[in-house]
């Protein structure tokens, strides 16, 4: 009993973070709003001071508020910015996808049929300097001194230049978990097998399609470049599992 009674004491600043975090997430308090000090918390809550203080501690940890000093200082919620938001969103799809037993087809498809989804867009708002910036990719990865790790980061910026040429920053926030989680893990499967001169192939086929503003080929490209990347894929794993079964040449 004192040992329940111990943990939902423990508990208190997690349930008072959870509260307030719900009413920001629900729209009571939205950005910039000032919430109630410390002391009119302790009293709502019927905590300590303390206990609400590591209660803002772990929304402040969250990115949820921020905290000022002075004479109209006190805690805030906090305005997220895009480009936080999509690290987060990334940092977590990394960590699910690490954590689960996810099988590579299943993320082959979700990568791809993510990404397909903003190909339209792309075509149609497409910028001077986002094709610029895939070219740009294309080239870097053409480069015979490149490594794995930065022809995997080139990879990721030609694909997160393609997403971001929509023109929808919710859009582009989605997807950086595909884009920016899915897409390393994977190529830390398929690096060993794959060929640069194929990927770089579609690469340009598809930057190609999206500066004619021709979706059915974009969609096209990155068709064949999931069937490649799947293929890449399984055939890796393949390996693995044999050269791991006792007896097996």
């Amino acid at each position: 009993m004192k040992k329940a009674r111990a943990q939902k004491k423990t508990d208190l600043p997690a349930q008072i973070a959870k509260s307030l975090r719900d009413a920001i997430l629900s729209g009571a308090l939205t950005a910039d709003d000032r919430l109630p000090s410390e002391t009119d918390l302790a009293e709502t809550f019927a905590v300590s001071r303390p206990t609400v203080r590591e209660a803002l501690k772990r929304l402040a940890a969250q990115s949820l508020i921020r905290t000022e000093r002075g004479a109209f200082g006190g805690a805030f919620v906090r305005r997220l910015s895009y480009d936080e938001a999509q690290a987060q969103h990334a940092s977590t799809s990394t960590l699910l996808l690490s954590v689960n037993d996810v099988a590579f087809a299943v993320a082959c498809e979700a990568r791809y049929a993510l990404e397909k989804s903003v190909t339209a867009l792309a075509c149609a708002r497409r910028s001077a300097e986002d094709l610029a910036r895939m070219r740009a990719e294309i080239a870097r990865q053409g480069s015979a001194c490149l490594s794995d790790e930065e022809f995997c980061a080139s990879d990721v910026a030609l694909h997160r230049a393609l997403v971001d040429a929509a023109g929808n920053p919710i859009l582009s926030y989605q997807l950086a978990g595909a884009v920016e989680a899915m897409q390393p893990l994977m190529n830390m499967i398929t690096f060993s097998a794959r060929s640069r001169e194929r990927i770089v192939a579609l690469h340009a086929r598809l930057t190609d399609a999206i500066e004619a503003r021709d979706s059915a080929a974009a969609d096209a490209a990155l068709s064949d470049l999931e069937r490649y990347t799947l293929e890449l894929g399984q055939g890796v794993i393949a390996l693995r599992a044999s050269t791991r079964r006792p007896g097996v040449a």
